[in-house]
């Protein structure tokens, strides 16, 4: 037969044997073979064609993760509590924001960095100038020294005064803005009338411009002075 001639040949039984069994069952063979070889097509489809629920979510989720994160610090989440403020960069990295009064936090940076406007000019000119009637020193820092303890309390009791009067008493976190009309930083004091008839956008742009002055100048005022600390030399 077949099988004991291919045998004979040194092919092998198992060989021989599928060879006999699809001789005698080729239209069952075939027909089999068509469907497999059709599942394995519609799977193959079903796998790479595009999940678009999956994928939609998917972009979603990214969209809004990207919309909650912080403009200045996209590592961190944006604080919620600084929306619609002048001056917000989304930075607020200890979370202020979320424990204390958002209207008493701008009124302490808008304090701070007036105070440190003003430090920064002072601090380089007292380098080059003095007040008459007293020693002069290279280092700022030890511009207090010389001075004495006397004005530097007066300056301490005169601001304590000038702090009570213009918020009329008012003057911890719980009661400074007792009156809802009172704006953080707004003092009335414009000598020079920059805010007179100014549009609300050109006001805010103005208050936008004061507030990076006064951070530029909080972190100048502090590298200064422990510039000169560090150094042991002056300023410039």
């Amino acid at each position: 037969s077949e099988c004991e001639t291919a045998h004979t040949e040194h092919t092998p039984t198992i060989l021989c044997a599928a060879r006999y069994y699809i001789s005698k069952n080729k239209r069952n063979f075939l027909r089999t073979m068509k469907l497999a070889v059709l599942s394995t097509l519609v799977a193959s489809t079903a796998a790479f064609a595009p999940a678009a629920k999956s994928t939609t979510a998917s972009t979603q989720l990214y969209a809004a993760s990207e919309t909650d994160m912080s403009p200045s610090m996209p590592f961190l989440v944006k604080p919620k509590n600084l929306d619609g403020w002048v001056g917000d960069v989304g930075f607020d990295p200890i979370g202020f924001a979320d424990w204390f009064d958002m209207k008493w936090l701008r009124e302490a940076e808008i304090k701070h960095g007036r105070v440190s406007m003003l430090a920064t000019l002072g601090f380089v000119l007292q380098q080059f100038w003095t007040l008459p009637g007293y020693a002069h020193v290279d280092d700022s820092n030890l511009g207090p020294t010389v001075v004495g303890i006397s004005p530097m309390l007066q300056i301490v009791l005169w601001m304590g005064i000038l702090e009570m009067w213009t918020n009329k008493g008012n003057v911890t976190m719980e009661t400074m803005f007792t009156d809802p009309d009172r704006v953080p930083g707004n003092l009335g004091f414009d000598p020079m009338g920059l805010a007179v008839d100014k549009t609300d956008e050109e006001k805010r742009l103005m208050e936008w411009k004061e507030l990076k002055n006064g951070r530029l100048a909080m972190l100048a005022i502090g590298g200064m002075i422990h510039h000169n600390w560090v150094t042991g030399e002056p300023l410039f």
